[in-house]
Formats: C-alpha cells, structure tokens, sequence
C-alpha cells in the first residue's frame, strides 16, 4: 500500500513495531519513486502512544493527509478459553489505536481520508479467532461512527481483504486450498488491496463504506446482507 501510494506522489511515513529492516527498506523504495519517505517506530499495542505516535509523524513529514490503519495482530482463540489479557490485546491494537490514531487526524481540522484495514469474516463468523473476530467488529462499528463524527472534514471507509496473504507459519498453498471458498475460486494478492485504497483516497463522495477485496466470500450465507 505504501509503494502504491509512493508511485501516486504521496509522501509516505512507514510505521512499524518491530520490522525496522523492512520499514527501512520499503521507505527506500517509495524514495526510489521520486517522494519524501521516512519510518517511525512504535508500539500501537499500547494506544496511549498513538497520539504521541502521530505527532511525530506530524513532525517529519508536516500535516497528515491520509491514515492507512493497517497494523493488527491475528491470535487463535475461542470464546471457551480467550483470556482476558488476549481480548484486551486484540481491542487495544485492532480497534482502538485506529480509532486514536484516527481522532489526531480529524483534529488537524483538515480535509482527509482514513481507511480502515477490516476483514472479509466479519460478516459471518470466525470462531477460531475469537478476540480478533471480536476486535475487527468493533473497528466495523468504529469506521461508521467515525466517518459520522469526523464529517465533513474527513472521509472514513474500509477494507476487508479475504484470501490476500497467508497467516505467519503458512505459505501460498494455504491460499490455494482454500481458493474454492469464495465465488471466483482464487486468491487475491496486495495489489488489490492498495487499488481498494486508492479508490477510497481519491473518492471525495464515498464514506462509512467498507470494500471486500474477497473474492466475493462475504457473500456467502449472506447474500442479502440479513
């Protein structure tokens, strides 16, 4: 997402936790597509920091045109074992540092757009997972009221990748096994994503919408959206 928005003449500030060799590198490349590029590291699993965290974006880069709340953490869980820790966890990263973060943008009093990085399960249910289940729900619900409240200003949508990148320990085969759960059976891959994001920054007219870039997997057991 960042490169492609690099390669649209966006200038781009890489956060990252703990992946400083690839923020580093994927800020070098956005510079190798003519803009300004810099990393900031920081720990959103503590949302306290998120307004900290973006002043400092302010302070390299300048006003903030656009957020990509991408950062998220995808923990197996169900609803008989989940801790309390692990359901503070999946809330505090998921849901409530987007949402921080995303207040800091609306009170520079300035046109922009935040998008919300989601997932095609919520629209049915993902029992496996239920702390991050429960958390990209809440970011759902956050994104409507968000881009209710942040209004006129600031425009805020959603994505909700389905089959886009393997979990941490699966490689590509993963994908390919399960390519026949949605109606065009086959995997996706970043790419669509960053053109989701593409479509809602330069759409001034869209709002409190979120994209499944899914295949067409939400769709199903919902298909009227019941």
């Amino acid at each position: 997402m960042a490169l492609t928005l690099a390669r649209e003449g966006v200038h781009v500030v890489v956060h990252y936790r703990s992946s400083e060799t690839e923020a580093r590198e994927t800020a070098a490349d956005a510079r190798d597509q003519g803009v300004r590029a810099w990393t900031l590291p920081g720990d959103l699993g503590n949302p306290r920091t998120a307004s900290d965290l973006f002043g400092q974006a302010v302070a390299l880069a300048g006003p903030i045109d656009y957020l990509i709340n991408s950062a998220s953490s995808f923990l197996s869980d169900r609803l008989a074992v989940v801790t309390p820790e692990a359901f503070y966890d999946a809330v505090n990263l998921n849901a409530l540092a987007p949402f921080l973060l995303g207040r800091c943008l609306a009170a520079q009093k300035r046109p922009g757009g935040i998008v919300n990085l989601l997932d095609a399960r919520i629209a049915d249910y993902d029992r496996e997972h239920a702390s991050y289940h429960l958390s990209k729900r809440l970011l759902f619900t956050l994104t409507r009221m968000m881009a209710v409240e942040f209004a006129p200003c600031v425009r805020v949508n959603g994505i909700a990748p389905g089959l886009i990148l393997p979990p941490e320990g699966k490689d590509e085969s993963y994908l390919a096994q399960l390519a026949a759960t949605n109606p065009l059976n086959r995997y996706g891959s970043p790419d669509d994503v960053a053109e989701a994001v593409l479509y809602l920054l330069r759409s001034d007219f869209v709002t409190g919408q979120v994209i499944f870039v899914d295949g067409g997997r939400h769709m199903r057991g919902g298909m009227y959206g019941c």
